[in-house]
């Protein structure tokens, strides 16, 4: 039986579908930010819900009550969805949003793609972001994800150097389900420097509008995010400059950065891939500790 329900909609042509579901890694909220500005930029219609009482622990998650003044107006429920909208040229854009299911990974990736193949989506790019030691005086670069089937496409993105194992969000299991489905499928990810992923990062989503944009060939206007990048890096520069242990951080990021130019995630060379799961774990552990939103901050 299938968890989702089709809603009536026009036919599309060849939409890209972009994932950014809530609950997983998301540093400096990357993805969050990414998904916002893309969802406010143009109207979009309603393709698909999924069954949330299936899906989704309504304790973990739980749906929000509108009260006014003491009347309980109803409630918010939380919802796995597929938009449909387009992009600034036209192109037929899809988006998979909502919280991350709790339970029926291998049920609820079989059904993307089944709801894939009938909207004839003819690629699908996940968002997400993580702490990196990284300096938020440079620009924000990316890194891939890819099943083998589209290994063409990490070399363009950013290459993983090295061998590295870490928890795996249904992006995972998303991205090699739609490999072995022939679906061209790539993840991006946010480097977002660690000092400041407990934080609203706009830079980080501002490079991943681009990247988006880069691979799947759409054209979307990020001049807001990036001025409100600017306006941010002006804040954590003045929180910085008032430590002159942090200054120092800093200082030492641009040059381990500077002597591994060239290699996204500095495997290998500064840090070791064990120093960067560690962080990884670390700022995982974190978020969990201080409500989902939190995470080591300047």
């Amino acid at each position: 039986m299938s968890l989702y329900r089709r809603h009536p909609g026009r036919t599309l042509d060849r939409p890209v579908l972009v994932v950014a579901l809530e609950g997983w890694v998301d540093a400096g909220l990357g993805a969050d930010g990414a998904i916002s500005a893309l969802l406010s930029a143009a109207p979009t219609e309603q393709l698909a819900t999924f069954d949330g009482e299936t899906l989704i622990d309504q304790r973990a998650r739980r749906p929000v009550a509108h009260i006014a003044h003491g009347i309980n107006e109803g409630l918010t429920w939380p919802l796995i969805q597929v938009r449909a909208g387009t992009d600034l040229g036209g192109r037929d854009v899809c988006y998979l949003v909502g919280p991350e299911p709790d339970f029926r990974w291998h049920a609820f990736v079989a059904d993307v793609v089944e709801l894939a193949g009938a909207l004839g989506v003819r690629m699908v790019v996940g968002l997400g972001a993580f702490p990196a030691p990284a300096p938020h005086t440079r620009p924000v670069r990316l890194a891939a994800t890819a099943p083998p089937e589209s290994a063409d496409l990490v070399p363009r993105i950013g290459i993983v150097q090295g061998e590295i194992d870490v928890p795996s969000g249904v992006w995972g299991a998303l991205e090699l389900a739609f490999g072995d489905a022939g679906v061209t499928a790539v993840g991006l990810w946010a480097r977002v420097p660690h000092y400041v992923a407990g934080m609203a990062f706009p830079a980080a989503s501002a490079a991943l509008l681009d990247g988006l944009a880069a691979v799947a060939e759409l054209t979307i206007d990020t001049t807001a995010l990036h001025t409100e990048a600017d306006s941010s890096l002006q804040q954590v520069d003045e929180l910085i400059s008032k430590s002159s242990e942090h200054s120092q951080l800093v200082h030492q990021l641009e040059r381990n950065l500077d002597a591994t130019e060239g290699n996204p995630l500095d495997l290998g060379q500064i840090p070791t891939g064990d120093e960067l799961a560690a962080e990884l774990e670390r700022y995982l552990r974190d978020d969990r500790t201080e409500g989902g939103e939190g995470g080591p901050g300047v």
